[in-house]
């Protein structure tokens, strides 16, 4: 008898977190088939065989190459390409990730196929519609089948949104599987090729920095604020970070000055970067991601942004939201580099199996 099979849909690099533990969870239960799809969202090209060997995953079973362009552009892409290979592929299930374009595009050619949609980490919410990311949470969420959510202020967005609370399944969280499962690895891993092991050999204590929100790096305004934060910090505590391109370009195009006990290094593959910030003494960032696996980890993390749709983090973790004003953000990371910060706790289905909760779930489901 033929297993069912699911599409795991992943855009962009840090969909490929959530979709390991997933991968490997299927791969232990045996009673589902499954093909990896890259929709090319975001061209990589360190994205190679070394990349998937990381994670503990085989390289995409496709990759449909749709590069970037504007949202509808790049939307637009996805849709027809996947609309083409679902029609000749016909799965069980289309399972999505988190928050890209990808994740809608996949979830709407799916459902409109007839093809049921599994979407983890449903259910987030900013509050903010500026945020490309709100939108593709609102829109995969009001066409999902079987929600997957992370943390109880989701369930109670879905609730609120009017969605049935018997598909919505409390599991934790994807992402704390993956970091929990790549510390663990590291500690049989040989660091000494890693560019973070030579900048670790030469501070013991450090602050780590990561900054890509288009409301923080895309004006001179913003940019600058937050420049001021780093120039007041790190006279304290040496900072790296290690820099997105877009904001490398706008550091250079608004000539700011990030201070001179601040390092810059290139983007980082997954285990150096963790490598880096898991020893860190404070986490300075406006990713989310950042938030979710900080928290998994017990390291202080400063949240420099205005929202979040990761509260879980801040009500039991170890970040701290705190806005985007240097008048907020200098004391409270000199507080922390001098007290230790917030140490907060790991939520509790933050156990490293809640892929294998989504497997189980979805076995059921699709009568495996």
């Amino acid at each position: 008898m033929t297993k069912p099979c699911i599409h795991l849909i992943a855009g962009a690099r840090p969909n490929f977190m959530k979709i390991a533990p997933i991968v490997r969870a299927l791969q232990a239960d045996g009673r589902l088939a499954w093909k990896i799809i890259h929709t090319g969202q975001h061209y990589d090209r360190d994205m190679n065989e070394v990349f998937f060997e990381e994670l503990g995953i085989p390289a995409p079973d496709v990759r449909l190459g749709c590069g970037g362009g504007t949202h509808a552009e790049q939307t637009g892409k996805i849709m027809v390409a996947y609309e083409a290979l679902i029609a000749t592929d016909k799965p069980a299930a289309c399972l999505v990730v988190g928050d890209v374009n990808s994740t809608a595009a996949c979830s709407i050619v799916a459902k409109k196929a007839g093809v049921p949609v599994a979407h983890v980490e449903a259910g987030l919410r900013s509050g903010d519609m500026s945020m490309p990311e709100e939108i593709n949470r609102l829109v995969t969420d009001a066409i999902t089948d079987w929600f997957f959510v992370t943390e109880p202020s989701a369930t109670e967005h879905l609730k609120r949104e009017g969605h049935d609370m018997s598909v919505v399944y409390d599991v934790g969280h994807v992402m704390a599987d993956n970091v929990l499962f790549q510390a663990h690895k590291l500690q049989t891993t040989d660091t000494a090729g890693f560019e973070t092991d030579a900048f670790k050999r030469q501070h013991a204590r450090y602050g780590v920095v990561t900054l890509h929100r288009p409301s923080n790096v895309d004006s001179a305004e913003a940019l600058e604020r937050i420049a001021s934060v780093l120039r007041a910090v790190s006279p304290e505590l040496p900072l790296v970070f290690p820099v997105h391109p877009r904001t490398r370009a706008n550091i250079e195009k608004f000539g700011v000055d990030l201070g001179a006990n601040v390092t810059l290094m290139g983007p980082q593959a997954y285990m150096s970067f963790l490598h880096l910030w898991k020893d860190a003494v404070v986490v300075l960032t406006d990713s989310g991601g950042l938030q979710e696996e900080t928290t998994a980890l017990g390291v202080a993390c400063i949240t420099m942004r205005e929202n979040t749709e990761r509260p879980i983090t801040v009500d039991e973790g170890s970040n701290v939201l705190a806005g985007t004003d240097p008048a907020v953000i200098i004391p409270l990371a000199l507080d922390t580099i001098k007290n230790g910060g917030k140490k907060g706790r790991r939520p509790a289905l933050w156990d490293g199996k809640s892929a294998e909760r989504i497997v189980a779930i979805l076995a059921e489901k699709l009568g495996a």
